[in-house]
């Protein structure tokens, strides 16, 4: 399938680098592309690449068909029309994601998330609510391990739980979940994408090939999510956190509760209230009912999901407790890249808030952001590319209660000053975190580095009704 056949494989990172060593390993010709230079790489990596066989090409854009490539393999950090990407496909030669790459190997059943706000939460804990219900799975895909690492490995008795993003998204061919999630869809990634259709229909592609036994769980509460059944011919299920459906997952008095024809008659089953839930904000009760349909189709035991809902931590960089000192909360809310991601993450909170906010703008709109910062912010620390920006539409808002911040210890500094007892400083960008950062994991890890060494040593504490708060 891949002995002799000639891989160009664009882009460095994670999912790039793990491809080009799965092709090699098995036999085919494999050039590797990216247009940062070789120090900004990881040297261990590309070593080992090159051991095996693989041909660097760095700093500089590749042509795939000049070294008669049959196929081009596109990291999700690549721009789809990026000038390797255009030579190939004026050559003709085919266009692959890795996700489409490790599913042509995979015999493991997939389950896959995608949504612009809250896919790593929900991807983690429809994980642990599979693994308690006793299922052998793997966690990965756009969470941070590459598909293609382990997908020729898993049996067909085990499990495959994928974020995926709309980057990986794009170029689907014939990636087809038997259970797919989307979440929510809004405005994001729109320099990538040329525009809001464009990702939107990147979006759709996680059904394009599900067929009427697959299922499809959509959000009812987001009239544009909602509207996608009409496009998919897989059996659609929704889920609600704000009224109770026919059929599906919703909220009961309070409680998380699934009804669905695929278990016990379709009676309704009320497993936990959203108040014992440990992760905080009125998304992750979103995030938890499509987890809690996903894992009641695929016949996790209530009584398992009832323990996952209750005991589930979260994940890191998203509404992570970092410290408390002097009564002042510290909370790393890294992952939110976005204005809707922020947006939520302040509306977590009934504590007033100290805001760090800014990076590499989206092309989105901040006026909204702004308008829920002028109701629930105290101050504001602006860092990054957008500051600027963000600033204009604070004002614009009326909220007048900002400084600018040259790097993260400065606005961690102001924040602080800023906070009294009972405050939360709360880390959630609404940018990517690219001017500054490697990563939004770098940014927070750098954030939660400089908390600790700047208010103190204690360990967040308190009770886990605190910390929701």
């Amino acid at each position: 399938m891949f002995k002799d056949k000639r891989y160009f494989v664009l882009g460095a990172a994670k999912s790039g680098t793990a491809a080009a060593a799965f092709l090699a390993e098995r036999g085919a010709r494999v050039w590797i592309n990216d247009l940062k230079e070789r120090a900004s790489l990881d040297e261990a990596v590309l070593s080992d690449l090159e051991s095996m066989g693989v041909t660097c090409i760095l700093g500089e854009h590749g042509n795939p068909a000049e070294l008669g490539a049959d196929y081009v393999v596109q990291s999700p950090g690549v721009p789809y029309n990026s000038p390797p990407s255009a030579r190939a496909r004026a050559a003709g030669i085919p266009l692959i994601g890795e996700i489409e790459l490790a599913y042509s190997v995979c015999r493991a059943e997939i389950l896959a998330v995608t949504g612009t706000n809250g896919k790593t939460t929900t991807t983690a804990l429809l994980g642990q609510m599979l693994r308690d219900g006793g299922r052998d799975v793997f966690v990965g895909g756009n969470i941070g391990v590459p598909f293609i690492l382990h997908a020729d490995s898993l049996r067909p008795d085990q499990l495959a739980v994928l974020e995926v993003s709309s980057f990986q998204l794009e170029t689907v061919e014939s990636f087809r979940p038997g259970i797919s999630v989307i979440l929510n869809v809004t405005p994001d990634h729109l320099e990538r994408h040329g525009g809001f259709e464009n990702y939107l229909a990147a979006k759709a592609n996680i059904f394009k090939n599900q067929k009427a036994s697959d299922r499809l769980i959509l959000n009812w509460d987001d009239p544009l999510t909602r509207s996608l059944a009409e496009h998919a011919e897989a059996r659609i299920l929704f889920f609600s956190g704000k009224q109770e459906l026919e059929e599906g997952a919703f909220l009961r008095d309070g409680a998380l509760t699934v009804r669905a024809p695929e278990r016990e008659g379709g009676l309704a089953c009320g497993l936990v209230h959203r108040n014992e839930l440990k992760i905080p904000g009125a998304h992750n009760i979103e995030n938890a009912l499509a987890a809690l349909l996903a894992g009641w189709v695929m016949g996790v035991p209530a009584g398992r999901l009832r323990h996952s809902l209750r005991t589930f931590p979260g994940v890191a960089h998203r509404l992570e407790p970092v410290l408390e000192r002097e009564g002042v909360l510290f909370v790393n809310d890294s992952k939110g890249t976005n204005t809707d991601a922020s947006i939520k993450a302040i509306e977590a909170f009934e504590r007033p808030i100290v805001l760090i906010a800014g990076g590499l703008g989206k092309g989105g709109d901040y006026g909204p952001f702004a308008e829920l910062i002028r109701r629930k912010v105290k101050y504001v620390a602006l860092i990054g590319q957008d500051a600027e920006k963000i600033r204009r539409s604070l004002e614009k808002a009326g909220f007048t209660r900002w400084a600018y911040a040259e790097d993260m210890e400065s606005a961690v500094r102001q924040a602080r000053d800023a906070a009294e007892a009972g405050d939360v400083v709360l880390l959630s960008p609404a940018c990517a975190s690219y001017d500054m950062f490697r990563d939004f994991e770098q940014r927070g890890d750098v954030f939660k580095e400089i908390v600790r060494r700047v208010a103190g040593k204690e360990d967040c504490h308190g009770s886990e009704e605190e910390k929701r708060a």
